[in-house]
């Protein structure tokens, strides 16, 4: 063999080595296992002696007992004096726990009930996204501009802000109609998603409510006019999106300190650090999405769980990129807020139909699925 000889065939070898290399991976991608979900039709079971009005949110609690906050003042009719308390708890099967909420001495109890999280030591905290001008026979005409922190059993611990009382995205005691809140273990403070009134991500110590740091879309300064009703853009330009927040609606900080950020009607997800310096953002805006936000709870939370048409996206958490759906027969639909508990079952508070549970039932390549 000539030495011309030799270095073709060494060139063909590494050419067709890198082609099965490349195919290898394309293969493996394609092959990806992803979740799969079956609907629970027989969760919850409710007391007969109550109502749900809403369904808002759900949080789970480090024992995957299920949290939901709904709107007792949805019900109409005869049903409304069978309302239940507004905060209702389940286990994993549906059987009901307990049940409190609503108003009391020393804290602003929201007219408009929204958001609800359990974090790492257990405490309660919710919210509410009232507008004076709602116009609502049973609710006060003020805005929801507190947030609450309660025991399990209800005792009120902590109040920041106060009802009517938020002065726009540069004031750092009162938020604004805020629709979701989590707290970081790591550092114990408030992540706030202050976004129903202001525009913006809020940060307070979740111990003494004092105020941190706060940001708008894209690591910016918050902006953007305050609406009393949603505005939702009939057209979307290519590029990035608008320079404001509008309706930052749900708020997730992963294990690693990452912060995503969804920002429901300019159909975004934004990722930030903890710090809240903008690193990337997904945007789909050819349906609705980033209705809400929740992550798989494998160890890396290796997926982002996206409420979007009518669907639940299943998201790469550090790409970001769309990498299959939740739309198992008989679901809701993409629910409003949703929550995953330690098990990978998946909880659905939709609003105006009701909650559901999506019973995680393995991994599955997405090839097959």
């Amino acid at each position: 063999m000539t030495r011309t000889t030799l270095w073709i065939a060494v060139i063909l070898f590494a050419g067709l080595a890198g082609f099965h290399a490349n195919h290898g991976a394309l293969a493996a991608d394609t092959a990806r296992s992803l979740p799969l979900f079956e609907v629970d039709p027989a969760w919850p079971k409710m007391p007969p002696q109550w109502k749900l009005g809403d369904p808002s949110s759900i949080a789970i609690d480090a024992q995957d007992n299920v949290w939901v906050l709904h709107r007792p003042r949805t019900l109409k009719g005869a049903d409304l004096a069978m309302a239940a308390p507004a905060v209702i708890v389940f286990d994993g099967a549906g059987n009901f726990i307990k049940a409190w909420g609503g108003d009391g001495a020393g804290y602003d109890w929201p007219q408009r009930e929204h958001g609800i999280h359990i974090d790492y030591k257990g405490y309660v905290w919710l919210g509410g996204n009232n507008c004076p001008e709602s116009g609502h026979a049973l609710l006060k005409p003020v805005a929801d501009d507190a947030l609450l922190k309660f025991t399990q059993d209800g005792k009120f611990i902590l109040q920041i802000g106060k009802s009517n009382q938020s002065k726009g995205d540069r004031d750092t005691a009162n938020v604004h109609r805020a629709a979701d809140v989590r707290v970081n273990p790591k550092t114990d403070e408030l992540y706030v998603a202050d976004g129903y009134g202001n525009h913006r991500v809020i940060v307070f110590d979740a111990n003494s409510g004092a105020f941190k740091r706060m940001w708008g879309a894209f690591g910016k300064p918050a902006g953007g006019i305050d609406h009393c009703y949603i505005v939702r853009p009939k057209n979307f330009s290519d590029g990035e999106g608008l320079p404001d927040y509008n309706v930052v609606h749900a708020i997730r900080v992963a294990k690693d300190g990452m912060v995503y950020v969804a920002d429901r009607e300019n159909r975004r997800v934004q990722l930030f650090t903890a710090d809240g310096k903008f690193i990337k953002q997904l945007v789909r805006t050819a349906t609705a999405f980033a209705r809400n936000l929740a992550f798989s709870p494998d160890p890396d939370q290796q997926f982002l769980y996206v409420g979007a048409g009518k669907d639940i996206a299943i998201v790469d958490r550090k790409t970001l990129e769309v990498v299959g759906s939740v739309a198992p027969k008989g679901m809701i639909g993409p629910g409003h807020h949703i929550e995953v508990d330690a098990k990978g079952n998946l909880y659905i508070a939709q609003t105006g139909t009701g909650m559901q549970k999506l019973v995680f039932k393995g991994m599955a390549p997405a090839a097959n699925r």
